[in-house]
Formats: C-alpha cells, sequence, structure tokens
C-alpha cells in the first residue's frame, strides 16, 4: 500500500508540490484570520438605511397583489432588516438570521404556492457578506460562505431554477468579495503606517544615540578628569565643572527638541540642523586626550541638507566611540573629503587595535551608523585598521535622498 504513495511523491513536480503547499498556507491562514479589531458598532446611516427599508417593506407587502404567503411574508421579510443594526459587531449571527428568513419564503411552493414568498427589498441581504468579510473572523466568513451557497442552492431547487441558479452564485459572492477587498486595503495602508512609526521610531533612536550619548560622555570623561586632578590642580574641578554645565546645558535642549517632536500637537522649536562645517568644532574635544583633529577637503559645497546632517552624525557618533571605547588613543583624526559625485567620511585613531564597545551586543552605535548611511544611498565600513587602532569610513552620495 505505501508503494502507490512513494511513486506518487517522486514523480509529482516541484511546482504542484509548492502550489498544493502555498494553498494550504493560505487556507490555515484565512481561517485563522481574527475579527477586525473595534468595528464601528451603529453610524446615522444604518438608523436611515433601517427607517426607509422598513416603510418600504410594509407597503409592498400590503399593496403588492402576487405576493404569497402574506403575513409570513413580512415578518421574515421586514424584521429582520434590524440586523443591519449589528452587521459589523455580530456579522455572522446577523447573517445566518437574515439567510434563514429568506429561505422560510423562498420555500412557499413547497406548500403549494405558485411563488416565493419574498420581498423585494430583501435585497438587503447582500450587504450581509459584504460586512462578514469586511469585518468578520476567517472560520466566521468561511462559515457565513457555506450558509448562503447552501440556502441558495436549496431554494433553487424548491424553485426548479438549476441552472440560473448557478449563474447567480458569482452574483451572489460579489459583496463578498468587496467585503475582503476592502478589508485587505486597509489591512495594507495599516501596515504602511506601521512601517512608517517603525521607520520613526528608528530615526528618533539614531538621534538619541547620536546627540545624547555624545554630550553624556563628554560629561562623563570630565567629571572623571576633574576628580583626577584635583589634589594636583585645584583649578582643575572648576574648570571640569563650566564644561559639564555646558553639555548637560546642551543636553537638556536637545532632549526638549525630541520629545517635543514626539508629543502630538505640538511644534517643536527645531534648531537648525548641523552640517559639515560644524564638524571643526568636534576638534574641541572635551579632554586633554585624545585630541582631535578635523581637515576638510575636496569639494564640500552644494551637499544635501541631508547628506550633511549624516556626516556630522556619524563623524560625532565616531568620535564619542573612539573617546568612550579607544583604549590608550592620544590621538583621533577626522577626515571630509568632497569628490565628485560623493563625499567620503574617515575616522581614525590611534588606540589599541580592539573594537569599540560600540559593536558589542548590547550597543548600537555602528548599527545606527551603518543604517543611516544606507538610508542615503552609501555605504559604511568599521573595523581595525591595518597600522594601529580604529577606523571607520563612510562614503554617501552628494545628493543622497532618505528613503
Amino acid at each position: 500500500m505505501a508503494e502507490p504513495a512513494l511513486v506518487l511523491s517522486v514523480d509529482t513536480p516541484p511546482s504542484l508540490l509548492l502550489y498544493d503547499e502555498d494553498v494550504r498556507n493560505a487556507v490555515r491562514s484565512f481561517w485563522a484570520e481574527p475579527r477586525v479589531p473595534h468595528p464601528p458598532k451603529r453610524v446615522w446611516r444604518d438608523w436611515l438605511l433601517v427607517a426607509v427599508l422598513v416603510p418600504v417593506g410594509l407597503l409592498e407587502g400590503i399593496f403588492r397583489d402576487e405576493l404569497v404567503w402574506r403575513p409570513v411574508a413580512l415578518v421574515v421579510g421586514v424584521a429582520p432588516v434590524f440586523t443591519l443594526l449589528w452587521r459589523r459587531t455580530n456579522p455572522l449571527v446577523m447573517l445566518a438570521v437574515v439567510w434563514s428568513a429568506q429561505t422560510v419564503a423562498e420555500a412557499a411552493p413547497l406548500f403549494g404556492a405558485d411563488e416565493s414568498g419574498i420581498l423585494y427589498i430583501s435585497a438587503y441581504a447582500l450587504l450581509l457578506p459584504y460586512s462578514l468579510f469586511r469585518w468578520g473572523a476567517g472560520r466566521e466568513a468561511a462559515i457565513g460562505l457555506a450558509i448562503i451557497i447552501v440556502s441558495h442552492l436549496f431554494t433553487a431547487s424548491v424553485n426548479s431554477t438549476g441552472a440560473e441558479a448557478l449563474i447567480a452564485i458569482p452574483f451572489l459572492l460579489l459583496p463578498a468579495a468587496l467585503g475582503a477587498s476592502i478589508r485587505y486595503r486597509a489591512n495594507s495602508r495599516l501596515r504602511e503606517v506601521d512601517q512608517v512609526k517603525l521607520l520613526e521610531r528608528e530615526q528618533l533612536a539614531r538621534e538619541l544615540h547620536d546627540t545624547i550619548a555624545h554630550h553624556v560622555s563628554a560629561i562623563a570623561i570630565q567629571a572623571q578628569a576633574g576628580r583626577v586632578l584635583a589634589s594636583t590642580q585645584p583649578d582643575a574641578p572648576v574648570e571640569a565643572l563650566d564644561v559639564i554645565e555646558e553639555e548637560a546645558t546642551r543636553t537638556l535642549t536637545q532632549m526638549r527638541t525630541i520629545v517635543g517632536a514626539l508629543r502630538r500637537g505640538e511644534e517643536p522649536d527645531l534648531a537648525p540642523q548641523r552640517g559639515v562645517a560644524d564638524i571643526e568644532q568636534l576638534a574641541d574635544s572635551p579632554g586633554d586626550w585624545p585630541r582631535v583633529d578635523v581637515k576638510l577637503s575636496g569639494d564640500l559645497k552644494d551637499l544635501g541638507p541631508s547628506v550633511e546632517a549624516a556626516i556630522y552624525r556619524l563623524a560625532q557618533e565616531s568620535i564619542t566611540n573612539s573617546v568612550r571605547h579607544a583604549r590608550h588613543a592620544t590621538r583621533i583624526n577626522v577626515r571630509v573629503a568632497g569628490e565628485e559625485d560623493c563625499v567620503r567620511l574617515t575616522v581614525h585613531d590611534d588606540g589599541d587595535p580592539s573594537p569599540p564597545g560600540a559593536s558589542s551586543s548590547s550597543g548600537y552605535g555602528l548599527v545606527g551608523m551603518a543604517e543611516r548611511a544606507k538610508l542615503l544611498g552609501g555605504t559604511l565600513e568599521a573595523g581595525p585598521s591595518p597600522d594601529r587602532g580604529w577606523i571607520i569610513t563612510a562614503v554617501l552620495p552628494r545628493n543622497g535622498t532618505p528613503r
């Protein structure tokens, strides 16, 4: 008995096996689809729809001459109209009630009537498949689809309209397809919004790390230097406190800017973005060691604003990494060169050839720097220098645009 199964598995084309697996995955995903969270309960349009359908249905039931089972037709045709008020919050139950009532009305020929006792206004039943596939869970949609098809085939057999029933099935399923399509578009829109929020959070994380960490590192270094030199240079602690105060003020200002950007409905007072020209200010290192040497060369004019800001942040973060983590470093060389179609940043320290702490599993410095360069279509490389120390090289296009 096992041999035919073995032959089938060997002879089956791989493409067919993959297609079969894709179908099974799609079915499982559809069945496990949860309800749309927080669907709208009732809006004014729902009440308006009920207010129109109920009197129209009553008038039809009273004045339509050829209507059979008039009392039953009025009850099963008009009363379920009120299910429209709950079609989003309980779509499967409402669909089952409406389609069951219409099946009862369609069954009139079984009891000797010439035709079914269904009202024309019962076309509102087509709203229920739409609501089910728009707001319901996957398993609810599957059950509701089965109810629709079984009810339709039953009424078709009662009224002896087999061929017409098959033709009508796509028309009945059109509202369900429309609901599923709108649901898919809404979910896609939500995913796009979530992706934008994620990118914004990553950008804010980089800004926090690149700016705040730089100033906090300067504060820590000055505090250590003041404590070490207090016994031999009485004025050193006072000078260190002055630098600490200045760095703390800058940190607080930038924190307020970032927090202001995060608050809803509050326009932050944003300072101009720093650029390549501001990199020379980084040469004023917070401590005596290591010394920071900055050199700008080449054509650095007409750079894109985002490129200038990125070059400054990359240089700032690279200096911070070297100050904090380069062991026995005495000098940090920062070189910015403007080339024909790109700008190149090189930061090289002369410390021991060991990777800075930002590359550890707990740090995000190099990760954020690489992301910043990649967003502008550039590259970033970091590693031990062949001579000594650690070197970081970033190459960005001159007019890179965030992507």
